[in-house]
């Protein structure tokens, strides 16, 4: 397949509450993975309290609606979260700052990581020392990758051409059983050099997404970009990028898993990147 030979990406750190360089109905895709709420691997302390970490997605929410286009697509994964003991509903949470900034609630996928990920832990090991009613806790080997739209997608509206430089490989949906609700894909691993203390999400997950849901040459948004594996598939995949991320310390990761650093460029390829710098970046998204 023949992408398109030159992409534009749009590093944007700072605080996605705002995307302001944004224009309306100018995305055609966002994709993110939302940092856990509080979890010790991931942004620790960042958020004051629950009730914070959700008025940060609800107004990132109504700027995602506001920038992608009508009859898009937005895609979170992300997962509740057990802390100190106590557990917090985030996946349904979500779906409902999602509706009510105006998407409709279009599909819920499992995404299940192997079986060796996990051990039997100190939560779900209670009952091997109490093996009696009450004491079961499970460990957690799933995550939801929740899917909505904004509007009605107009089909006609895509040319021929662009129709078939986009066209998905039924081989690989029919093998990797993309068809199920349940997808299997395994997660990064501990130790992986360009996600030190980031809860990245696997290449897999995003280039699912953006062949599914995206043409060649469209733009694909992460507002929480992380070490930058949204913006590194979509230009793999002949898709322009935008992402933003609040931690100005990830730039080189961002350059470097893209192929930007030293200005490396894929082959026979003339992609470019921007970055912007602004005054919001820093650690938190507590103004």
């Amino acid at each position: 397949m023949q992408y398109y030979n030159m992409t534009q990406h749009k590093l944007i750190i700072g605080n996605c509450i705002s995307m302001k360089e944004i224009p309306d109905e100018s995305v055609h895709l966002m994709v993110t993975s939302p940092p856990y709420f509080n979890a010790p691997f991931d942004y620790k302390g960042v958020f004051e309290n629950y009730e914070q970490y959700l008025e940060i997605l609800n107004k990132v929410a109504q700027e995602v609606f506001r920038v992608l286009k009508e009859g898009r697509i937005a895609v979170i994964n992300i997962d509740d979260m057990l802390i100190n003991g106590k557990k917090f509903p985030i996946v349904a949470d979500a779906t409902k700052i999602f509706q009510s900034a105006g998407f409709r609630y279009r599909d819920r996928i499992i995404w299940k990581k192997p079986d060796g990920y996990l051990r039997i832990s100190r939560r779900s090991g209670v009952l091997l020392q109490n093996p009696y009613p009450m004491y079961f806790y499970p460990d957690n080997l799933l995550e939801s990758i929740l899917i909505f739209q904004k509007g009605k997608f107009d089909y006609r509206s895509i040319p021929n051409e662009v129709k078939k430089t986009s066209k998905i490989d039924i081989t690989e949906f029919l093998n990797n059983k993309w068809y199920m609700s349940l997808w299997e894909i395994t997660n990064i691993l501990p130790g992986s050099e360009l996600e030190k203390e980031i809860a990245a999400f696997p290449d897999e997950l995003p280039y699912r997404i953006i062949k599914l849901f995206s043409y060649v040459g469209e733009t694909v948004l992460d507002p929480f970009v992380g070490s930058g594996t949204t913006m590194k598939v979509a230009r793999e995949l002949g898709r322009n990028s935008i992402g933003i991320e609040i931690k100005k310390s990830l730039i080189p990761i961002i350059k470097k898993k893209l192929g930007f650093e030293g200005q490396l460029q894929l082959e026979n390829r003339e992609d470019k990147l921007e970055i912007i710098i602004r005054e919001d970046a820093k650690y938190g998204y507590i103004s």
